[in-house]
């Protein structure tokens, strides 16, 4: 389907942009992926990887700006969305910055791509997004749902969308392995709570997780990838082993434990392999064989959190993982 297509991915170089690009060059060879963000910097240093590729453009611009949008996404045929405010902190003390671009961004978005003429899109999610108790997570809810109810919004137009929610992406800039990774002399690390857990998920999962999602989807569903578990406690053991753990409480807008299906999608819910797919109840999409395919039944009273999860990942795990990718981690 990407094969010899137009693509085009919002927040393009952050970290899922910096692992979506190579890995969609060399497995689809693309006619033309554009790279869209609004940081000039990152659009530079980004330039220097990929500059003499004919295949890559470079467009600064900002999801906020539904114009601009539009102009980028003349002679599209796919959307990767990837732009968004990310950081918990930073989004509860700055609400209405975070609902700009994760809100309205998504909107903008949407009445662009129909307007152009896209075939599909992918809009990238989070945890945080299941059961929300912070801005960031109540804005990637309204996103998802926008996304979702995009495919009835688009009327006889044939864009389709579709959502891919994820756990916490190891070693992505800002998270929380090169921030222990930062501090490799401590001799104490600060842990928010010995309870806290995560789930956990590598870029290449997450880009391989999007490529699922514009193969399989008919628009409306909420993609979910299966994966482990680690307790943030392990997490600081495995990055600083010789360190102990200063314990300094969760911070606002925090959960002590993720979620990616709650009881309540439960029932639109179905598994399928490695991933589940949560089904749009609007319109009784969720009763169409279509979309459910060869998918199975969660059962009512499912729930997928990071707690609760059948499978972890070992200190000794994360540890061989740091290793073999320690060149990269924080730095895209």
């Amino acid at each position: 389907m990407l094969k010899g297509s137009s693509i085009l991915i919002t927040g393009g170089t952050g970290s899922f942009g910096h692992a979506f690009v190579p890995m969609t060059l060399a497995k689809y060879n693309p006619k033309k992926l554009v790279i869209f963000s609004r940081d000039e910097m990152k659009h530079w240093e980004m330039a220097k990887i990929y500059g003499d590729d004919e295949r890559v453009r470079f467009f600064v611009g900002d999801v906020r700006d539904k114009d601009r949008l539009s102009r980028a996404l003349s002679g599209i045929d796919y959307v990767v969305h990837a732009a968004a405010t990310k950081i918990v902190p930073m989004a509860e003390y700055n609400p209405f910055e975070c609902v700009k671009t994760n809100v309205i961004g998504a909107m903008n978005l949407i009445d662009a791509c129909i307007d152009r003429g896209v075939k599909r899109v992918v809009a990238l999610s989070t945890d945080k997004a299941s059961s929300p108790i912070n801005l960031y997570g109540a804005t990637k809810l309204t996103s998802d749902k926008l996304f979702v109810s995009g495919n009835s919004y688009a009327g006889p137009n044939d864009t389709r969308f579709s959502v891919v929610r994820y756990g916490n992406v190891m070693g992505s800039r800002g998270s929380i392995i090169p921030y222990f990774l930062s501090m490799p002399n401590s001799t104490t690390v600060p842990v928010t709570d010995d309870r806290m857990t995560r789930f956990m998920i590598t870029l290449e999962q997450g880009v391989e997780l999007v490529w699922t999602a514009f193969e399989d989807m008919v628009g409306g569903e909420i993609y979910v990838k299966k994966i482990p578990s680690m307790k943030i406690s392990d997490v600081a053991s495995a990055c600083l082993p010789q360190a102990k753990h200063d314990i300094i409480g969760i911070r606002p807008g925090e959960k002590l434990h993720e979620q990616m299906i709650s009881p309540d999608d439960a029932p639109h819910t179905y598994s399928y392999g490695d991933y589940f797919k949560i089904l749009p109840a609007i319109h009784n999409w969720s009763m169409e064989s279509g979309r459910i395919g060869k998918g199975i039944p969660v059962g009512e009273d499912f729930e997928y959190s990071s707690n609760t999860n059948t499978e972890w990942m070992s200190v000794k795990q994360l540890q061989e993982w740091i290793e073999k990718n320690r060149s990269s981690i924080g730095a895209i």
